[in-house]
């Protein structure tokens, strides 16, 4: 004999068994798995196309490239933080490798290894121009003292200093008139720029080497960048 089901009031929704609801919410959760799922793969695309882009951009340019430039690379707004992200994960994939990621005083750039610049000279093997111990001098007292006025450096060496050393270094970009100071003559002070820092593959001031370091440092860039 067959059950009757209760008769429904009026306006009573029909009763759902709990097999048809469980059925139901388990459907919409694995939907929505799937959604989650799509949204962190398309995510991931997006980071890893991104990464692409920035490691494409510094291999092809020649001056490192700030935060701020790169950031334009992007098809959505980033912070520093997500950029800087990225960047360290592309240092990682370079670690093992002849040239590497880093981060200097205008921004990040890939160089070669120091160990590799022995072979790379073989492929232009012109001698460098070498900078005389008179401009290293004057330099380092600029790089220590920073600002310092031509009479500031003479004091320092104890020589007089010829204007040719500092249209030497003014030339190679390593330092630049930033001001005058407030005496008679007004005259100019000197001090170095981002482009020395750039040289030296540092980020701040605050990471120059010991004073007897700095000339070598030097001649290895002006090394690698002869013919460039």
């Amino acid at each position: 004999m067959s059950v009757q089901a209760d008769p429904l009031l009026p306006g009573e929704p029909p009763a759902v068994t709990s097999s048809l609801a469980e059925e139901t919410s388990a459907l919409s959760l694995s939907k929505w798995g799937e959604g989650e799922a799509h949204a962190s793969e398309v995510v991931l695309a997006d980071t890893r196309q991104l990464k692409r882009v920035i490691e494409a951009a510094l291999l092809t340019t020649s001056e490192p490239l700030s935060l701020v430039e790169l950031k334009k690379l992007s098809d959505v707004p980033l912070d520093n933080r997500q950029i800087e992200g990225l960047l360290e994960e592309l240092a990682q994939d370079w670690q093992e490798r002849g040239v590497e990621l880093s981060q200097v005083a205008s921004g990040w750039r890939f160089r070669a290894k120091p160990e590799m610049q022995a072979y790379l000279d073989r492929l232009n093997p012109q001698k460098p121009p070498r900078y005389s111990r008179a401009v290293l001098e004057t330099l380092a007292i600029i790089a220590y003292h920073q600002p310092v006025t031509r009479g500031d450096i003479e004091e320092i060496r104890g020589v007089a200093v010829s204007s040719q050393i500092l249209k030497t270094l003014e030339a190679r970009g390593w330092v630049e008139v930033v001001g005058t100071r407030d005496t008679p003559g007004k005259p100019e002070l000197f001090a170095t720029t981002k482009q020395l820092l750039d040289d030296l593959n540092l980020r701040a001031l605050q990471e120059l080497p010991p004073l007897e370091e700095i000339g070598v440092l030097l001649e290895q860039d002006t090394n690698a960048n002869v013919g460039a």
